[in-house]
């Protein structure tokens, strides 16, 4: 996304402003020297080039159609709500310093610039996280019902923090970043929601058509 090569540092105050959002550290804090020593203790035995099994966001397969931020909603109410509340607040601690279950949108939820902002990432950690009780590998929602839940919290008012330095390369953008411009022909709606086969085939074709001109 950044299109540079990016610190612990950087990666830590980045999910700072987007995913809390939040405002950066100073990188001499105490806070901060703490954070990255937790990260380097955890990775400690964890091969240089490589990813633990099970780390990470799974990647679902596209739906043919746009995700459906009705049926979403329908997902949500029945299988959502009784954590992160009718409205997507989430539930405060009893000492209201923070949440038992974050809010999901609204002024206190992940801002537009997060990577759950992009539907693909939402749905694919919904799909082997939630709702509550889920196993990795005995999920409780179908396919579908990840992609359109993802669409109906997404499609929610929260803050907005645009970070135009995104992707400063457009051929790599992810297809799922609902935020123009784009090298392709597709509309915002489109890149937010899909269908995203169409898209994928159009930036395929487009490589390939690169690639041969190349030889």
């Amino acid at each position: 996304r950044s299109g540079i090569v990016e610190s612990i540092e950087f990666r830590i105050n980045d999910c700072m402003q987007r995913s809390m959002n939040g405002h950066i550290l100073d990188t001499a804090t105490r806070e901060m020297h703490g954070m990255v020593a937790y990260l380097k203790w955890i990775g400690r035995d964890v091969p240089k080039g490589t990813i633990p099994e099970g780390a990470g966001i799974i990647i679902l397969p596209y739906l043919e159609r746009p995700s459906d931020t009705l049926k979403g909603k329908i997902v949500y109410e029945n299988k959502c709500k009784s954590c992160h509340g009718k409205n997507g607040a989430g539930i405060r601690t009893a000492t209201g310093s923070g949440f038992v279950y974050p809010p999901l949108w609204g002024p206190e939820s992940y801002n537009t610039g997060a990577g759950l902002f992009r539907l693909g990432r939402f749905a694919g950690f919904v799909r082997s996280s939630m709702p509550f009780g889920t196993q990795h590998d005995n999920p409780q929602l179908t396919i579908e019902e990840a992609w359109d839940v993802a669409a109906f919290v997404n499609s929610r008012p929260r803050p907005e923090k645009p970070f135009p330095q995104d992707w400063p390369d457009l051929e790599r953008k992810s297809i799922d970043f609902p935020f123009g411009p784009y090298a392709d022909r597709f509309s915002e709606t489109e890149h937010k929601y899909g269908p995203y086969g169409p898209i994928k085939h159009f930036q395929d074709s487009m490589l390939l058509k690169k690639t041969n001109t190349r030889k």
